[in-house]
């Protein structure tokens, strides 16, 4: 299935990126909130660790041609994206984690890693202005040779569905 984006597109796969982080820490013995707070979209507990996370999520669909685009995970200069979700990882007492959940046209992926295990990997060295997650060749198989990084890879399978 070609991929047309309408025009609410952006919003409604950020909501769907968000709720499929949400469900996948769920079913992982998670307890876990959608927030609508600046710096973080979900809180989640987990019982057995005692460990409580902050997660912002970045949602991305890619055209065919642009699948391998890096996702923009925060703007420093401009907004200090980066500082919000450490305030609110404060704030709430959780640790600052970050999921990015690209689809394209046959399939998706989740990923979700610490803030700390991002900066210490594949931030790079310097105060960048954008910090961004790659999806360039390497990287993926980078992510997933890294225990520290959670994935799920999803395939579409699209059955009479044309318009």
């Amino acid at each position: 299935m070609d991929i047309d984006k309408s025009s609410r597109h952006a919003k409604i796969v950020g909501d769907f990126g968000e709720q499929i982080v949400a469900n996948w820490l769920s079913r992982s013995g998670w307890q876990v909130v959608s927030v609508d707070h600046t710096g973080i979209d979900i809180i989640a507990y987990h019982r057995k660790s005692g460990k409580r996370i902050g997660v912002t999520v970045k949602s991305r669909t890619r055209k065919p041609g642009t699948e391998t685009e890096s996702v923009n995970l925060f703007f420093n200069k401009t907004k200090d994206d980066r500082k919000k979700i450490q305030t609110a990882c404060k704030d709430f007492g959780c640790e600052p984690w970050i999921a990015v959940y690209v689809e394209v046209k046959e399939s998706a992926d989740l990923y979700l890693t610490s803030l700390a295990n991002y900066d210490a990997k594949y931030r790079g060295k310097g105060r960048k202005a954008i910090d961004d997650w790659k999806m360039s060749k390497n990287y993926p198989q980078r992510y997933d040779l890294d225990q520290k990084v959670h994935h799920i890879h999803l395939k579409f399978e699209d059955r009479h569905w044309k318009w």
